[in-house]
């Protein structure tokens, strides 16, 4: 019984440590990371996987420096921006960062139609049942009841990558390519 508690407390201290950082690496997994992710695997295949490692260290690289900044300063990203740069500037990137977080959203509520679609539920319904449970999320929710939320959803990644292998997307590339070049050999 003893080992069993030590083992639970060992678990619950890895995911309090390891919690917010995995939510922060899936924070791209969205409606439009995962229309870009299949559009490039599916017209490069596994040729740009390389570039996950510069893309992964520059990650780490700006989460780092955002976070020091913001622990040594305690400031906020538009008030270290006015400080450097003056108001006007401050006031044209806070406008961009509203218009593209707008986007966004935009994106997010058009993959949740889409998606839910697939299950022959009708978009009319599922935006506004979707937009007030994000609503009540940001308005209701506690950082505790939320971050645990966040961070079972993106347990649901793994499945990328088991789908990943199950498709073996360079394969299918591969005979796609050697169908066009002997299309191609023909005709000319």
């Amino acid at each position: 019984m003893r080992f069993l508690r030590s083992w639970k407390i060992r678990i619950l201290l890895f995911f309090a440590v390891v919690g917010p950082g995995f939510i922060t690496a899936n924070v791209d997994n969205d409606a439009n990371g995962i229309v870009t992710y299949s559009q490039a695997g599916a017209q490069f295949g596994y040729q740009l996987l390389w570039t996950m490692i510069p893309v992964t260290l520059a990650l780490i690289v700006v989460q780092e420096i955002s976070a020091r900044m913001g622990a040594v300063t305690g400031k906020g990203l538009s008030d270290l921006i006015r400080e450097e740069f003056g108001l006007r500037v401050t006031f044209f990137m806070m406008i961009a960062v509203l218009i593209i977080n707008f986007g966004n959203i935009l994106g997010e509520f058009a993959g949740i139609a889409g998606s839910l679609e697939l299950f022959g539920l009708s978009r009319y319904y599922t935006v506004p049942v979707c937009a007030v449970i994000v609503w009540l999320i940001v308005v209701k929710g506690q950082y505790k009841s939320v971050e645990k939320i966040f961070l079972v959803a993106s347990f649901i990644y793994i499945t990328y990558v088991l789908a990943g292998a199950g498709s073996s997307p360079q394969s299918e590339l591969s005979s796609r390519r050697e169908g066009n070049s002997s299309s191609t050999t023909t005709c000319s």
